[in-house]
């Protein structure tokens, strides 16, 4: 959950989902529909898969039991270099290096990185130096440490210099200029339309299989053959961000009719908040049936 979303955000997530998930087993045993009902709202949802298709193979492959070898955390699904050694440091106060937001800022201010960050060049020399300062026995106060400074002291912007404990030992010039990062790949606009139909309590939902795979959303709206006095009259529009796009959501009204593809359904209104839904869709259709 951690994985592009700040702590703050992650919590109230991470306490729900451990109280409807409180095992490995039980995770594995769920549906991927409810996977991504208790996900829903943290965005990035191939992590929920992800995580889903991981308690499955530790059921399967390791008695249901996480392993605790770094190569074999890396086996697993959406598990990469440091979430391994994240879960091998904090779980079991292993000596390994540790490279997120927080820590990457501080090695390249403490050692005035110039490369970018986010270039192979950036990575290799931030995992190499933060494997020359991890301590053997204190592992993970140190990386607990590394990482509050990061976030409480050697901020983004407006770093607190005056007050760092490490002060003494950082070779920046200038740390808000740094670290630095490739050129950011421009938005990209999108206009999507979609529709809102409704019967005796009950609205049409169409399945996801792409962005949301496994989700339900309002039917996108087969734009030949309207007329275009429909189309200039949504009654819904909402702006949201999906990683490098900016997209605009228009919703029209729909009369009532045949359900046209395999992948659509009527579902009561009642029981929406049982399913899951895109946040986008679910603030559109919430809206509107109020």
């Amino acid at each position: 959950m951690l994985q592009q979303t700040q702590a703050a955000t992650v919590v109230p997530y991470y306490n729900r989902w451990l109280r409807r998930f409180p095992t490995i087993r039980s995770l594995a045993a769920t549906t991927e529909s409810n996977v991504l009902h208790a996900w829903q709202g943290l965005g990035y949802y191939a992590r929920a898969r992800n995580l889903h298709r991981c308690a499955k193979m530790i059921v399967e492959k390791f008695g249901g039991r996480l392993p605790n070898d770094p190569s074999k955390l890396k086996s697993l699904p959406g598990i990469g270099l440091y979430t391994a050694n994240a879960i091998t440091v904090f779980a079991l106060n292993r000596s390994l290096p540790i490279v997120e937001a927080n820590t990457a800022r501080v090695l390249t201010r403490l050692f005035n990185i110039r490369a970018p960050i986010d270039s192979t060049h950036g990575r290799q020399e931030l995992w190499k130096l933060s494997a020359k300062l991890v301590p053997q026995n204190t592992a993970r106060d140190f990386q607990n440490a590394m990482m509050d400074l990061g976030a409480l002291i050697c901020t983004a912007h407006n770093p607190r210099c005056q007050i760092c404990p490490v002060k003494e030992f950082c070779c920046a010039r200038d740390p808000a200029s740094l670290p630095r990062k490739r050129k950011r790949a421009a938005i990209v606009r999108l206009t999507e339309s979609h529709s809102l139909s409704t019967k005796e309590g009950a609205v049409l939902l169409e399945r996801c299989h792409h962005r949301w795979r496994g989700m339900w959303m309002l039917p996108p709206l087969k734009l030949d053959g309207l007329k275009p006095s429909i189309l200039r009259r949504p009654i819904y529009v909402s702006m949201f961000p999906f990683t490098h796009h900016r997209v605009k959501l228009r919703i029209f009204r729909q009369p009532a009719r045949e359900i046209y593809t395999g992948s659509q359904r009527w579902f009561r209104t009642d029981a929406l908040g049982a399913i899951p839904i895109p946040s986008p869709h679910r603030r559109a259709i919430n809206a509107l049936l109020a």
